[in-house]
């Protein structure tokens, strides 16, 4: 054995110990009033966390194929961010009654604007056009687009109950359409139409290779959803330790409390913006775009479902409603996105025009 082959053991082993060691500090730190120095060690281990859990879903990614791989991430990300949410909700009382509605406004900007205008830019540096299936994309833009008119718009202007809520009836609905809604795409997205959902060449042809996938491995069917899983519950875990500390910095800074749902959303989310944006730099651009729309579909698909499961035994509001200013927001996000879609190629200025919008709503986050 050479003396390189400890360190190459160590580093190809770093995916199995760090998700580990960051379950360890969450486990630690849960429930727990952490000092300084705690609190950096946590935000260390989130960060290994995010990592791995980057490594872990394109080693599945890999072997299930797109767009099964974009779509394992989403589902496991968007799972354990409701059950945060949940978590927050039922200790928050009424200061959390718009939990929920910022959460998910959150995930929608930043996988809409953030995360899919950073991969447009990404995979424009590269190859001068970013090409993608104009077609799956299309449709998971409008599944996006129905589904955040259906839950965060729709309860400003009905006039059952007061302050931007749902009644009991409404929510029901809303919730039944969300998770049907949701459902149908994914029968869509891996049955009916996969290829429209695949990586495309320069030209607009499905690449050969993405049409079948390699039989999975034992790795990968036994190992890598498991370690997923455990970085993800860490991921989530560690950014709800380290949350106290950024409330009381947004405290200090006299910055409105929405903020502090942007900074989490922005943490939970790391793992799929370094997935998607991994992807773009190897010129798949469509499994970027899978990842960021299917993020937010997820996020309201089944979010609003199990918050309005939760409201059985959750007392207080629930606010879901949109201000004036976030409808306007989305507005722009759902017809800008539109025109980037339609053609099926991007260039640098389309990547930079989300970029402009995720700017505008992190700017009006912090001075609203």
């Amino acid at each position: 054995m050479t003396r390189s082959d400890p360190i190459r053991s160590l580093v190809s082993q770093w995916t199995l110990v760090v998700p580990l060691l960051a379950l360890i500090a969450l486990v630690l730190s849960w429930g727990r009033s952490l000092p300084g120095f705690a609190v950096a060690l946590v935000a260390l281990c989130l960060a290994g966390a995010v990592l791995a859990a980057v490594h872990h879903a394109e080693v599945i990614a890999h072997r299930v194929g797109e767009p099964f791989g974009s779509l394992v991430l989403a589902v496991a990300v968007t799972v354990i961010e409701v059950a945060l949410i949940v978590t927050l909700m039922a200790g928050g009382g009424d200061k959390a009654a718009t939990l929920a509605r910022d959460t998910v406004f959150a995930a929608v900007m930043i996988t809409c604007n953030g995360i899919l205008g950073l991969c447009l830019l990404v995979g424009a540096v590269r190859s001068r056009v970013a090409v993608f299936n104009p077609e799956g994309t299309g449709a998971a833009l409008a599944t996006v687009a129905t589904l955040a008119t259906l839950t965060l718009v729709l309860p400003t202007f009905t006039t059952s109950k007061p302050a931007q809520q749902f009644s009991p009836a409404q929510l029901g609905f809303a919730a039944a359409a969300s998770l049907i809604l949701y459902g149908l795409f994914v029968a869509v997205q891996t049955v009916r139409h996969r290829d429209s959902f695949l990586p495309v060449t320069q030209e607009g042809e499905v690449r050969e290779e993405e049409r079948h996938a390699p039989p999975a491995g034992r790795y990968a069917v036994l190992l890598s959803p498991a370690l997923l899983i455990v970085s993800l519950v860490a991921v989530v875990g560690d950014a709800k330790a380290v949350s106290p500390t950024i409330e009381s910095g947004v405290e200090s800074a006299g910055l409105p409390q929405a903020v502090v749902g942007v900074v989490i959303a922005l943490l939970v989310l790391l793992p799929e913006t370094l997935a998607a944006v991994r992807a773009a730099r190897r010129d798949r651009v469509q499994t970027s775009l899978n990842l960021a729309l299917g993020s937010a579909m997820a996020s309201i698909g089944l979010t609003i479902p199990a918050i309005a499961l939760a409201t059985v035994w959750l007392s207080g509001p629930l606010v879901l409603g949109l201000n004036s200013t976030h409808m306007v927001l989305l507005a722009l996000t759902v017809v800008v996105g539109a025109l980037t879609v339609a053609p099926g190629r991007a260039t640098l200025l389309q990547g930079g025009v989300h970029l402009g919008i995720f700017a505008a709503f992190v700017f009006l986050a912090i001075s609203p």
